[in-house]
């Protein structure tokens, strides 16, 4: 069963897929980010008023950042670790980032087209406190899909 009218979905219901195969563990999505140019073009109409036009551009491509604890996830630290060494042609991935209503049933997906890592940042650690060791992780990729 979907979401009821007027019902939002739950922040804390989500998941990714890199080429398919879903994270195991992840503890934040941040936020999406995705920039296109835009092209004003200025010209005169007929009777010689300024007209302006407002059109897309080439897309700049965008970042979203993941957060998980260390984990023994050796598929995601293997994508990590192609990425950082410039291995592009195994680096570049499909991710998809799936949002999901109460019965963990897909509601929104953002395709991530050719992903790869491009910053890897751990938690700081200090001794005598309990706390989980977590690292972000953050994602570039060329192109967006939302579905």
């Amino acid at each position: 069963m979907g979401l009821m009218n007027g019902d939002s979905a739950a922040a804390h219901n989500f998941a990714l897929q890199i080429d398919g195969v879903q994270v195991e563990y992840l503890a934040e999505v941040g936020a999406l980010q995705l920039e296109q140019d835009v092209i004003k073009h200025v010209q005169n109409n007929p009777q010689g008023k300024p007209v302006v036009r407002m059109m897309p551009g080439i897309s700049q491509g965008g970042t979203v950042s993941v957060t998980r604890g260390q984990t023994q996830s050796s598929s995601f630290t293997n994508w990590i670790n192609e990425s950082l060494a410039g291995n592009m042609g195994s680096a570049r991935k499909n991710a998809t980032i799936i949002y999901m209503d109460y019965m963990n049933n897909p509601i929104k997906r953002y395709d991530l087209r050719n992903a790869w890592c491009c910053k890897v940042e751990t938690a700081g650690t200090k001794a005598g406190e309990a706390q989980v060791l977590t690292e972000q992780v953050t994602i570039t990729f060329e192109e967006l899909v939302i579905a």
